[in-house]
């Protein structure tokens, strides 16, 4: 008979005001990689973040005892054996998609629900067999944590509004979860578009400057490649060319950020756009190439399509 993952079963018996010191460690014992955040936020501390993630008891109690008021963030995917559906509320209220999906029948089996401090829900899952990448459904509302991706568990905590508010968990399943078919969930909320032409080489139509989106992603601190996905959608629907888009983003490469993780989301999201864009090489990344100065970019530009 199946059993519950080992974070739901940790996350059971876990007392909702139990101290972030303890609680890691207790994720830790039961099998669940674990990295600490910044207190009351989402940032990881460590160099490499969710890819620092460890077991290691000595490792994770020297990470509390250093950070006694770190938030706990968990690696999602293959790494901790569970996926969390994100229900986000901001900007655009994302229980109407969550009802719609669940109406479909495309969310069943999870495991847990967790309300998170600013009134959106994370919903668990197993993780199943194969490799299920992070994405993100913005015009739902609604994010997908996979491979690639990592969460804030209870009993870590936000400030918002002077007061300390918990991930806190809100139901457990009576009976063991089922793996989610994520890219059946996606394709419900974000149905991919007809395919188009990508414009020749140095023959960009668009108006968004591909250096401007990069200084953009090069000062966010969360949620990166999930951004880098957006920018790059954004980039190809404008019809920039694909390698000057890439030679922009490579521009931000951070040690936790690398250019391959770069190369293959920029290619995604050509590949989101135009059925036909290229597959990303040793060569692409060795040898940047020019990037279009559209001046006529507006200010606010990627904020006006509603990404925080």
């Amino acid at each position: 008979m199946a059993a519950r993952t080992a974070f739901t079963t940790a996350l059971a018996g876990l007392a909702p005001d139990a101290p972030l010191p303890i609680a890691a460690r207790l994720f830790a014992q039961a099998g669940v990689p674990v990295f600490p955040c910044a207190p009351g936020g989402k940032n990881p501390l460590t160099e490499h973040g969710f890819h620092d993630a460890t077991t290691s008891l000595a490792q994770v109690e020297s990470w509390w005892q250093r950070f006694p008021a770190a938030n706990i963030g968990m690696p999602t995917g293959a790494a901790s054996g569970v996926v969390v559906v994100d229900v986000d509320v901001h900007g655009v209220n994302g229980y109407d998609a969550f009802r719609r999906v669940r109406r479909a029948g495309l969310v069943n089996g999870w495991e847990a629900l967790v309300r998170s401090p600013t009134g959106g829900l994370h919903v668990y899952y197993p993780a199943g067999n194969g490799e299920q990448p992070s994405w993100q459904a913005g015009r739902a509302g609604i994010d997908f944590r996979g491979d690639r991706g990592y969460i804030i568990v209870p009993p870590s905590h936000r400030i918002i509004g002077g007061e300390t508010s918990l991930y806190r968990l809100a139901s457990l399943s009576p009976t063991p979860g089922r793996a989610l078919d994520a890219s059946a969930l996606r394709t419900f909320l974000d149905p991919p578009r007809p395919p188009r032409r990508l414009p020749e080489r140095g023959h960009s139509t668009g108006r968004t400057d591909p250096l401007k989106l990069a200084k953009w992603l090069g000062g966010e601190r969360t949620d990166r490649n999930h951004k880098l996905f957006w920018a790059s959608c954004v980039l190809a629907e404008e019809g920039v060319p694909y390698r000057d888009a890439l030679a922009a983003m490579l521009t931000v490469s951070q040690p936790d950020f690398g250019q391959r993780e770069i190369a293959r989301t920029v290619a995604s999201g050509y590949k989101r756009i135009h059925r036909d864009a290229p597959r990303p090489r040793d060569a692409d990344m060795a040898r940047p190439g020019p990037v279009h100065d559209l001046d006529a970019v507006p200010e606010g530009r990627v904020s006006s399509r509603g990404l925080r």
